[in-house]
C-alpha cells in the first residue's frame, strides 16, 4: 500500500489585542466594564510594587529568597481573572498577582517567603493550592481537581499555571494527556518567559510553539501575546467557555519575559545580555495597559501617581503587621520537622534521612561550641 498523508485536526493561532505601542485592535478588543480595567490595574501595580518591596526586604535579610514576577504580570492575571469562586487556581510560583487576585494577603506571602508553614495555609472557599517549587508536579495535581469537578457533575473548572520549564518535565505530559482522554475542564496556562532557570527556551524544545503541543494530545491551544492584558483574558475567557460547556481542555502559550531574576539566589547577568532584557523592557505590560487606560478617559498621570503611592502605604502596613506575626510565632521550625508530615507512618528511607540529618546537625553544633 502507498503512504498516506494522515489529517491531523487542530491549528494553532497567535492572539495579540494591544500591541508594545498601546495600538488596540478595536474588533478584537473584549467588553469589560471599567471597574474591572481598573481593578485589573491596581492589582498589577501592586504586583509589581510588592516585588520591589519583597526585593528590598531580601536583600536587607528580612526575607528569604523568592522568584520575583516583574514582566510578567499580564501573563498570570488576565487568566485569573476570567476564574469564579468556585474554580481552582493551581499556581507554580511566580503567579504572585493572580493569587492576590484570588484573596491571598500580602501577609501571607510573606509568611510563606520566610519559611514559616502558615504561609501555605489557604482558606476555607479561596480554592487554591499552595505554590508548587517542584518544576511541573502541580499540573497533574489540576488535573485530578477538574476530572472530579466533571465527575461531581458541576460546570467549574481548575486553571494550573506553569513555565516553559515544566514543559520538558514528565508530569506535564502525563497530565496534559489524562486531560485530554477524560475531558476533564482544565485550562492549561504556560508562562514561556524563555528561559528556564539559565536554560533558553530553544535548548528545550524543537517545537516553533509550546501552544502546538496542545495538536498531540486532541485538545485546544493557542499562544498569546502574554505581555498584554486583554488578550490573556480574552484567551482564558474562551478557554473557561470552551471547559464550561463540556468542550475540554486548552493549553494557553504567554508570550512573556522574566525581567528580573529567578529568583533572588540567581545572577541573570550570567546568561543572558542586557540587550536582551532592555528589548523586553520595551514591552513592558504595565506601561502598555496604563496606554490604554489613559487612551479610554480611565486613568490620568495624577491617578497613576496616587494609586501607586497608595498601594506602596498598603504593602507598608502589611509589611509591619508579617513582621508583627512573625515575632508572634516565633521560630519557623527546626529542620527535622520537614520529616513529620509526608507519611502517617514514616517510611523506613525517610526515617533513615532524618537520623542522618539529626547526628550531622547534631556534629555541627559540636564542631560550632569548639570553634
Amino acid at each position: 500500500m502507498p503512504r498516506e498523508k494522515i489529517e491531523i485536526p487542530g491549528q494553532i493561532d497567535h492572539l495579540s489585542i494591544l500591541d508594545k505601542d498601546g495600538n488596540l485592535d478595536k474588533d478584537l478588543e473584549p467588553a469589560l466594564p471599567d471597574d474591572l480595567l481598573l481593578k485589573l490595574y491596581r492589582t498589577m501595580v501592586l504586583g509589581r510594587e510588592f516585588d520591589a518591596r519583597q526585593l528590598s526586604l531580601q536583600r536587607q535579610g528580612r526575607i528569604g529568597t523568592f522568584p520575583p514576577i516583574t514582566g510578567q504580570e499580564a501573563a498570570h492575571l488576565g487568566p485569573a481573572a476570567v476564574l469564579r469562586d468556585s474554580d481552582w487556581l493551581v499556581p507554580s510560583f511566580r503567579e504572585t498577582v493572580a493569587e492576590l487576585w484570588r484573596g491571598r494577603t500580602i501577609e501571607s506571602i510573606l509568611l510563606a517567603n520566610n519559611g514559616y508553614n502558615e504561609g501555605a495555609e489557604m482558606k476555607p472557599g479561596m480554592n487554591m493550592m499552595p505554590i508548587s517549587v517542584p518544576v511541573g508536579s502541580q499540573v497533574i495535581h489540576a488535573v485530578g481537581i477538574a476530572w472530579a469537578m466533571k465527575y461531581r457533575g458541576t460546570d467549574d473548572l481548575a486553571m494550573v499555571f506553569f513555565g516553559d520549564g515544566a514543559t520538558s518535565e514528565g508530569d506535564f505530559h502525563e497530565g496534559i494527556n489524562m486531560a485530554g482522554v477524560y475531558d476533564a475542564p482544565v485550562i492549561f496556562v504556560c508562562q514561556n518567559n524563555h528561559w528556564a532557570i539559565s536554560i533558553p527556551r530553544s535548548k528545550q524544545t524543537r517545537s516553533k510553539t509550546i501552544a502546538q503541543k496542545a495538536i498531540a494530545y486532541g485538545i485546544a491551544g493557542i499562544q498569546v501575546d502574554g505581555n498584554d492584558i486583554l488578550a490573556t483574558y480574552a484567551a482564558a475567557r474562551e478557554a473557561a467557555e470552551r471547559a464550561r460547556s463540556g468542550g475540554g481542555p486548552t493549553l494557553i502559550e504567554c508570550v512573556t519575559y522574566r525581567l528580573r531574576m529567578h529568583t533572588t539566589a540567581d545572577d541573570p547577568k550570567r546568561y543572558r545580555t542586557d540587550e536582551e532584557v532592555q528589548g523586553w523592557e520595551k514591552q513592558d505590560p504595565l506601561l502598555r495597559y496604563q496606554k490604554y487606560l489613559k487612551a479610554k478617559g480611565l486613568l490620568s498621570d495624577e491617578e497613576i501617581v496616587s494609586i501607586s503611592d497608595a498601594i506602596k502605604a498598603d504593602i507598608a502596613d502589611a509589611v509591619k503587621r508579617a513582621e508583627e506575626r512573625m515575632k508572634e510565632i516565633g521560630d519557623p521550625g527546626d529542620a527535622m520537622s520537614m520529616f513529620n508530615h509526608a507519611y502517617a507512618e514514616m517510611h523506613p528511607y525517610l526515617k533513615e534521612q532524618k537520623d542522618r540529618l539529626a547526628a550531622e546537625l547534631k556534629e555541627t553544633a559540636k564542631e560550632g561550641d569548639n570553634g
